[in-house]
């Protein structure tokens, strides 16, 4: 299709999102925040009158003692608890399904999600899949939960996803590797807990990722085209946080005020992504994780600094703000310089913290179909400057070894 079509079609889809966002119904949602709030939203749980939980986890996590640590004030109540810890990355219909047949087994009323972004993806399409017998492919895309979901908790124990703060969940399919993205109202967590002594353990390598995952939907968000709620307040939040608390939390785990940092940079950046949706930064990092299973920060982090560039022209007054943001400059400097600049500080960030500027995972011959399903999924976002296959497979081969 001509680029001046697609540009019809998708201010056209854009129209459409909006007004249908329009009539989509409010969610609750709350926040505990700081050292010892997972026993608070436990705490807080049981005043609701739960009495069966299911919690959405994975082995190592139940290995470490992290999930026990979180849940320590259910465990001394008369409440029954039932675990599904077989979340691996990325999670896969597969996955849901056996988590759906343990909570409709053991028929739990709460599901509580500890976890990264998988395990919290998960566990909403769980919750959204025990009180149906629709099948959750059927779900892709925005809005076709119609139906009422179990209650649903969670404690992220990374600082990066934000899926805590978003009604959208990532699921594979274990036979195409594709990814499909379930959104709706009804899939927003209750509450959640932002607990930084839970993350103090997270190894450098997955503080790094999941850091620059956050970052990237704050900075997604900030350049987005769609003006809607606290996004733009929201956003800068999240990325100045994240300027300020990553390279600290990467260098020294055990550093609660980062920890601490990071976390809130990472909860702002999904209230953000939240009410705008990503960009094109995802669409193509989407196909990275799908086809080699790299891991979704790291993904993000490998084509971010080329998206910003490649998206320079349309996005430099709201790069400039962010460089102003973040130290890089002053009001009324060149907001083209001020926007380089800011490309350039993520570009050195994600060295600082160790994240490399290629894979050898890419395959030159797999570029063409990753090129056309990143167009295909970025068309549905709400971007700056459309995809073009040329730009991605150049982008692509700027990544590849």
């Amino acid at each position: 299709m001509p680029m001046f079509l697609r540009r019809i079609k998708h201010a056209l889809y854009l129209r459409l999102v909006k007004a249908l966002a329009g009539f989509s119904p409010g969610a609750r949602h709350r926040a505990f925040v700081g050292s010892g709030s997972s026993g608070e939203l436990c705490r807080h749980i049981l005043r609701t009158g739960a009495r069966k939980i299911l919690v959405v986890t994975d082995k190592p996590l139940r290995q470490l003692g992290v999930v026990d640590k979180a849940i320590a004030p259910l465990l001394g109540s008369n409440i029954d608890i039932t675990y599904f810890d077989g979340v691996l990355p990325d999670p896969t219909y597969d996955q849901v399904a056996a988590g759906v047949a343990v909570a409709k087994s053991s028929r739990c009323d709460v599901i509580l999600a500890i976890g990264g972004g998988s395990a919290i993806d998960a566990a909403k399409i769980i919750a959204a899949s025990a009180t149906s017998d629709e099948s959750p492919r059927d779900w892709v895309g925005f809005g076709k939960v119609k139906h009422e979901v179990l209650k649903l908790y969670t404690i992220p124990t990374t600082s990066g996803t934000g899926s805590e703060a978003t009604m959208g969940a990532v699921i594979s399919d274990a036979e195409t590797h594709l990814k499909g993205v379930i959104s709706g109202a009804s899939l927003l967590p209750l509450s959640i807990a932002l607990d930084p002594d839970l993350i103090a353990g997270l190894p450098p390598h997955i503080t790094a990722a999941t850091g620059m995952d956050a970052l990237t939907h704050g900075i997604e968000a900030y350049i987005g085209v769609w003006e809607r709620g606290s996004r733009l307040e929201d956003a800068r939040i999240g990325v100045k946080l994240v300027f300020e608390h990553l390279a600290a939390a990467f260098h020294d785990g055990s550093n609660l005020e980062a920890r601490a940092g990071m976390s809130m940079g990472a909860y702002y950046a999904g209230l953000a992504i939240n009410q705008v949706n990503v960009g094109n930064v995802h669409a193509i990092a989407h196909q990275l994780g799908g086809k080699y299973g790299i891991p979704h920060g790291l993904a993000n982090a490998l084509v971010l600094p080329h998206v910003l560039e490649f998206c320079h022209a349309e996005a430099a007054s709201r790069l400039a703000e962010l460089a102003i943001l973040v130290g890089l400059g002053q009001a009324g400097e060149d907001q083209n310089q001020l926007a380089h600049r800011f490309i350039q500080a993520v570009r050195d960030l994600r060295t600082e913290v160790g994240i490399p500027d290629h894979s050898e995972k890419l395959q030159r011959d797999d570029f063409d179909e990753i090129a056309e399903l990143a167009i295909a999924e970025g068309d549905a976002y709400p971007v700056p400057r459309l995809l073009d296959k040329a730009s991605v497979l150049a982008m692509l081969g700027r990544i590849a070894c």
